[in-house]
């Protein structure tokens, strides 16, 4: 059951092209856009996690996660760095 509103303002021109975008594929506005719009989110999200390289890519890609780690000074304070949680113990 659907329980989150969510609210909206368009110009009647959008409205319309959604309207009619949604009758093509039988659906209402709601549906349609709930739909679309997760679609988007989606697209989004995983943008933030997956990402495609040729053969090429991936061999040099997979190359640098298979080097040692080159020395990093600032991440070598920063795990120095008690967490303040732990400064008494």
């Amino acid at each position: 059951m659907r329980d989150a509103a969510i609210n909206l303002r368009a110009h009647p021109q959008q409205r319309d092209l959604i309207d009619q975008a949604a009758q093509l594929l039988r659906k209402n506005r709601s549906d349609f856009m709930l739909e679309a719009a997760c679609d988007k989110a989606q697209a989004v999200l995983l943008d933030q996690v997956f990402f495609n390289l040729d053969e090429e890519k991936f061999r040099e890609f997979s190359a640098l996660l298979d080097a040692p780690a080159e020395p990093n000074e600032g991440l070598s304070r920063l795990l120095a760095v008690k967490a303040p949680w732990k400064v008494n113990t």
